[in-house]
């Protein structure tokens, strides 16, 4: 083949990487409001496309540019109140696409295939260390340990704990619907003391991602993480804010039944939390409190994983509780047990059992048992 040819064919191949990244993204494996950095050293997927007689240009654009994606998918049985379901599903395939702008700007954007546009944001280094980064656009809020952390790095397989999907706004919240723990917003956020300490201060619209906000009113979110030993990260965040509801047609939460559609409402949360890790095993839990219009709810978790023999093999094991409404006494308890099977770096195989002492029936909070075992497959490319 004629070298314009080859030329031809791999600047096409790089043309097509780049408009599927921008129909695509993912997430990150820690915490998800970290800076975007791509070293120019590392191979990149462009770069392998381009390979090294490619135009000075085009090498440029592959070194500034990393794809990544994964997808998580598998089959569930459950069994409430004499009766089982069952089914395949496919809960998640994301792609994403980082560019690095100049040495301090960077942007980003990520799409899921089985749902919509996740995140689009760009964040600028305002100082020459990572003290102070500057983020706008639409991320995951910083509210909670686990809510800035990837599906792929989650023990569970339903992944986060009750409290932390219903105070985030991952999608069991009525009055907030669907938005996967994200939000339209400007973040500041930095590392000091040799990364020993971290913070996060976010101004958002409280309303969730791909909408303008529902009323006047901006949410206040804080993060400060402290690392004071290796393998342990303290976490502390709160939020002040007005929610709007967005339940129509007369409906009302199950939760929250006093709150009306369209009605403003007291929206705060505050938790605590940490996060160790060693080759021994790793944990993680935390003690999280909420407040909406009257309603208070609150709950805590743990979450660890143990290796058996070999880091490829691991048991799992949670417990959950959670109070949705402490007037009501809606507490729920959460119990998982499982095994995972890491068979090429982040690719896996999940089974787990998950009981729950209450659960949504319609809408009326039902305190009967639910039993469920859980498989599924993750695999994951960087």
């Amino acid at each position: 083949m004629k070298i314009k040819d080859v030329l031809t064919t791999r600047t096409l191949a790089v043309a097509l990487a780049i408009f599927s990244s921008t129909a695509a993204m993912g997430q990150q494996d820690t915490v998800a409001t970290a800076p975007i950095e791509v070293p120019q050293s590392s191979p990149t997927l462009l770069r392998k496309v381009v390979g090294e007689k490619a135009p000075d240009w085009l090498k440029d654009v592959s070194d500034r540019i990393q794809l990544h994606g994964y997808a998580q998918g598998g089959y569930s049985n459950t069994r409430r109140n004499n009766t089982n379901t069952n089914s395949f599903e496919l809960k998640r395939i994301l792609f994403w696409a980082n560019a690095r702008i100049t040495d301090r700007w960077s942007f980003l954007f990520m799409h899921d295939f089985s749902s919509v546009v996740q995140e689009f944001y760009t964040d600028f280094r305002i100082t020459k260390n990572k003290a102070l980064t500057i983020r706008l656009g639409q991320f995951k809020n910083c509210l909670s340990l686990e809510n800035p952390l990837s599906p792929t790095a989650m023990e569970a397989i339903d992944v986060y704990s009750e409290g932390v999907t219903f105070l985030t706004g991952c999608g069991s919240d009525p009055l907030l619907g669907v938005q996967y723990g994200r939000d339209l917003g400007l973040a500041l956020f930095g590392e000091t003391n040799n990364a020993k300490l971290r913070y996060e201060l976010e101004v958002m619209n409280g309303q969730g991602i791909n909408k303008k906000d529902g009323n006047n009113f901006k949410d206040i979110i804080a993060r400060v993480e402290y690392r004071p030993v290796k393998g342990l990260n303290l976490v502390a965040t709160g939020q002040i804010g007005r929610g709007h509801n967005i339940l129509d047609g007369g409906k009302t939460s199950v939760y929250n039944p006093t709150i009306a559609n369209g009605e403003n409402y007291k929206r705060n949360r505050w938790t605590v939390g940490f996060d160790y890790k060693s080759k021994a095993f790793n944990l993680h839990g935390e003690y999280l409190e909420g407040y909406d219009g009257e309603v208070t709810s609150r709950g805590g978790y743990a979450t660890g994983s143990v290796p058996l023999g070999t880091p490829k093999v691991e048991f799992i094991g949670s417990y959950d509780f959670f109070n949705f409404n402490t007037a009501l006494g809606m507490d729920q308890h959460k119990a998982i047990a499982g095994l995972q099977y890491w068979f090429y770096k982040k690719c896996r195989l999940q089974m787990q059992y998950v009981y729950k002492s209450a659960y949504v029936n319609g809408n009326q909070f039902v305190h009967k048992g639910s039993h469920a075992l859980m498989c599924q497959v993750q695999v994951r490319f960087n």
